[in-house]
């Protein structure tokens, strides 16, 4: 055993500074303090337990207490300020390696999640988090009300959840940007899926969306935009849903991807309803609520607060203006196209 894993190793001096104590009364120097301080640092960067040095301490002042010439209540009180001395600078090398890891978990996370690094590199800095970059992995990311660091209490909250039901698992949960964010294999749905019901809650009803899952170091990015990119779709839709799943929304990434043919299908099939009294808002409206509830024109009118005769006669007057008939199976593909388009677009807010 070398000198630095004896946990003796950092008691040197000691006996030494209790026979003088002891002897002359007096309390340590300043610079028996500091030396005892050093000592602490370098058992705790040695990754000794606090508990056993203080034992050691304690055992050591046994050892020289009948030899000690004067008072108990001077030993004691140099054993006291050893110890303190020794504990503080134990603890101020633990809260310099928390800070360094912390620091080092939140470059990896950038650089994962933005893509950047040498990607060999980065799949052995992944392994120091529990994760293989050659599998697999599905990021969750959930928005609440306010932003959220990685030492608040809710992303703590959310990773203790998840290590109290599955234990690490190869699962990362992180913040970026103000979102919690939970990175897990790809094939641990249950995972993702017990995250987004523990941030749900966590963060008073915030929003949860799950990307797909993909392979690599650049399949987390992947999926980490795809996460993005639906709660993105979430808030120009005005979708309620608390759980958003990336792949159930790969339609509407298909519809936008060509802007203007978009802009001209929204402008081509609602545009008239602009000519009518207070604008198109209203008529928009009202197709939206009756094509989310699956055209029903009942449960439509109970979402506007209408009276059925109301939707029917504005159903009527959309047929009329636009020359398409929501009703009619034929027409009804083309008009709910043009009213995401038009949602996705901020039609009529915005001009096309």
């Amino acid at each position: 055993m070398t000198d630095r894993e004896n946990p003796v190793h950092y008691l040197r001096g000691y006996a030494e500074i209790l026979a003088e104590v002891s002897a002359t009364g007096r309390r340590l120097t300043r610079e028996e303090i500091e030396s005892r301080r050093a000592l602490g640092e370098q058992a705790a960067d040695a990754g000794h337990g606090l508990r056993t040095l203080v034992s050691e301490h304690l055992t050591a002042a046994r050892s020289a207490w009948p030899h000690a010439l004067g008072s108990a209540d001077t030993a004691l009180a140099a054993v006291q300020q050893v110890i303190d001395a020794f504990a503080e600078g134990f603890e101020r090398a633990q809260r310099h390696a928390v800070r360094q890891e912390e620091a080092a978990r939140r470059e990896f996370i950038d650089d994962l999640l933005y893509g950047r690094s040498d990607l060999g590199r980065l799949a052995e800095r992944a392994e120091r988090f529990g994760m293989r970059l050659s599998h697999a992995h599905a990021v969750a990311v959930a928005q609440g009300p306010a932003a959220y660091d990685e030492g608040d209490p809710v992303p703590r909250q959310v990773e203790r959840a998840l290590i109290a039901r599955f234990g690490d698992r190869n699962i990362l949960v992180t913040t970026k940007d103000g979102r919690l964010l939970c990175i897990a294999p790809g094939h641990q749905e249950v995972v993702l899926a017990h995250f987004a019901k523990q941030a749900y809650a966590a963060t008073d009803g915030g929003r949860v969306a799950i990307g797909r899952p993909q392979p690599g170091a650049g399949g987390v990015v992947q999926s980490y935009e795809e996460a993005l990119n639906a709660l993105e779709l979430a808030e120009r839709l005005g979708l309620d849903e608390p759980v958003l799943r990336a792949a159930d929304l790969l339609v509407y990434p298909v519809l936008t991807r060509d802007r203007q043919a978009m802009a001209d299908l929204v402008l081509d099939a609602l545009g008239p309803l602009t000519t009518a009294r207070g604008g198109a808002q209203v008529l928009l409206d009202t197709l939206t609520a009756y094509f989310d509830c699956g055209c029903v024109a009942a449960e439509a009118a109970r979402r506007l607060s209408l009276s059925v005769r109301a939707l029917t006669y504005r159903l009527e007057r959309i047929h009329k203006l636009t020359g398409a008939n929501p009703a009619d199976p034929a027409h009804r593909y083309m008009l709910q196209t043009a009213v995401i388009g038009a949602r996705l677009l901020d039609w009529p807010a915005q001009n096309l």
